[in-house]
């Protein structure tokens, strides 16, 4: 894959530029004069010029393309403009006031084509439903079926959804490494940061003191997902931070998880006021026997997308360290794999 192509021989200049670059998770070919540039001006996906050699660039007459920036550390020079124009560059860039600017170019240049990859949020309607089992079992079918898919978890209290995949000592960052994070960043170094199991990645907490996720933080990390990912798994909550806001404004569809027996049914109804605030597509899963599942939505004014009966042996094999059993032969493996079939042909439609 080609690379954004920076020309410049200020080592100032170039220093920055580099580390930009890697906060942008972006690795750069580098020329050190305008004609060293010229096997790379074309396929680069972005071509950024630093003021110090522009002119030497204009004079080998480079041919007129998309994506040139003119970078400089010189203030209100009256020059730059008439240097922006001669190479052809689209505007011209002042560090470090546009610092936050180049990440984002940085990073669409080395991820230029987007996934699309749908924000699924879930959540449970009372403490115990089974929100983070189902989340984690979405996510894990969905990878298995081949989707690059990532699992977000976004409830500092829960104890970690890494445990619920058998892989809290999976090497790699946990939520307090990535409060910090704000602007854009490239899911390839997201990845790589992550634990990351075949085509599942995974954002879980650590076995400490509690964070909220910052709404910038959660959009950063969203962001990148959605142009990396085929399918995004957050499980939220039933206590909405401004991290579990920012995930449910940016959701496609969020499932709110009932316990099919009164008090289920009458707490989901509280949070459901809550999740309508933030989200559109709202559809309740069911889990239990005791009330119909088609009365206890049709109570919710919600659509059903579907009934999780219990599970004989689920619970001791998620006690055992054991990845949730997905077969097809058990009802979490069939609800998962029916709603995993129901997103594909909504996205075909």
């Amino acid at each position: 894959m080609n690379r954004p192509l920076v020309i410049t021989d200020d080592q100032e200049l170039l220093d920055e530029l580099l580390r930009i670059a890697a906060a942008a998770g972006v690795e750069l070919d580098v020329a050190h004069a305008a004609a060293h540039a010229r096997p790379y001006w074309t396929p680069a996906p972005l071509v950024v010029v630093g003021s110090d050699l522009a002119e030497a660039v204009a004079a080998t007459g480079p041919p007129r393309r998309a994506g040139v920036l003119l970078v400089t550390r010189e203030p209100e020079n009256p020059e730059l403009w008439r240097r922006c124009v001669a190479v052809g560059a689209e505007g011209v860039l002042e560090l470090p006031a546009a610092e936050r600017h180049l990440v984002d170019e940085f990073a669409e240049a080395a991820e230029p084509a987007s996934r699309g990859g749908r924000i699924i949020c879930v959540v449970g309607g009372r403490g115990g439903s089974g929100a983070s089992v189902l989340a984690a079992s979405l996510a894990l079918s969905a990878s298995r079926a081949g989707a690059r898919t990532l699992l977000v978890d976004a409830d500092p209290l829960g104890g970690g959804i890494d445990v619920l995949l058998g892989e809290e000592r999976a090497e790699g960052a946990r939520w307090p490494e990535v409060v910090g994070r704000e602007g854009r960043v490239s899911f390839a170094a997201l990845r790589k940061a992550l634990p990351t199991f075949g085509a599942l990645t995974v954002l879980s907490w650590h076995r400490g003191e509690p964070t909220l996720i910052p709404a910038e933080a959660m959009r950063a990390v969203l962001d990148a997902a959605r142009r990396g990912c085929d399918l995004v798994v957050v499980d939220l909550p039933r206590h909405i931070d401004p991290g579990g806001a920012e995930a449910l404004a940016r959701s496609r569809t969020t499932l709110l998880v009932v316990p099919a027996d009164l008090r289920g049914v009458l707490a989901a109804g509280q949070i459901l006021l809550v999740l309508r605030r933030h989200t559109q597509d709202i559809r309740a899963v069911l889990r239990g026997h005791p009330l119909a599942p088609d009365v206890a939505a049709s109570c919710l004014a919600l659509p059903c997308a579907g009934h999780l009966p219990d599970q004989r042996g689920l619970t001791a094999a998620l006690d055992r360290g054991d990845a949730p059993p997905l077969s097809p032969r058990t009802p979490l493996g069939r609800f998962c794999a029916d709603f995993i079939d129901t997103l594909r042909r909504e996205e075909a439609s």
